[in-house]
């Protein structure tokens, strides 16, 4: 989409140190977006901004009083690219409440307090991106905690899209099939993955539609087989030998 009059669009990546955050952060550097990025972990968040020419807060996208702070150093948002998030957790027989609460945390209610926060910067033709998975369409066995976040997150962004349809503002959500990340080590079955650089540009094909332009959701999902298919992934945990 083009910039408005005289100044420059904004965006708030959060997850943005590593995996599918970064790739757009990196897209959107290059479409010539201020882009701040955000993530928990300081040290990789410092050196993946500076690596990209990106700005940077250091926060917990779940926790409103931390993400005030992100918000805070941009005067207007543009676009905001929820990609934070964690894969955790095993079979409910085995899964405590504590990594349950966790997860719901980390992927469903930061996509809450992230809406909540960048609403009152966002004028027309402003938009949400939000990065779920398959898995919340179709419950992954042994991550029924990720399962449920992701489910979340689509219902949220459907219901979040109805309010703010009539100030401008457009709600997306991105469903991928896995996506090689450091993520898919906790996965215990090979795969065939999209890269993060498919869902950043997926990212910039949405940010190119005109604000009269609906759409509310994509799904993608890497070729399975055939000429084009990428290699399986393999995870560590299914390469390493059974006892």
């Amino acid at each position: 989409m083009s910039e408005p009059s005289g100044r420059q669009r904004s965006a708030i990546i959060t997850g943005g140190s590593g995996g599918i955050g970064l790739a757009c952060a990196e897209a959107l550097v290059a479409r010539g977006y201020d882009v701040l990025l955000t993530a928990r972990t300081e040290g990789p968040l410092r050196a993946a901004a500076e690596r990209l020419g990106a700005r940077w807060v250091a926060a917990d996208s779940a926790d409103p009083g931390q993400f005030a702070r992100v918000v805070a150093a941009v005067p207007h948002v543009d676009l905001l690219v929820h990609s934070a998030g964690i894969l955790k957790g095993t079979f409910v027989r085995k899964e405590r409440i504590e990594d349950f609460d966790e997860v719901i945390r980390a992927n469903l209610r930061s996509a809450f307090v992230a809406s909540q926060a960048v609403l009152p910067k966002m004028g027309p033709g402003g938009r949400i991106v939000f990065i779920s998975s398959s898995a919340g369409e179709a419950g992954m066995k042994a991550r029924s905690a990720y399962s449920a976040s992701k489910a979340g997150v689509n219902a949220f962004a459907e219901a979040l899209e109805a309010e703010v349809a009539r100030d401008g503002i457009h709600v997306n959500v991105l469903v991928p099939a896995p996506v090689e990340t450091p993520m898919l080590e906790e996965v215990t079955f090979e795969m065939h993955a999209l890269q993060s650089k498919d869902v950043a540009d997926a990212v910039l094909f949405l940010d190119a539609l005109h604000p009269r332009v609906v759409l509310p959701r994509i799904a993608m999902r890497a070729v399975s087989e055939g000429p084009l298919a990428p290699p399986p992934v393999v995870s560590a945990l299914v390469r390493q030998p059974r006892a």
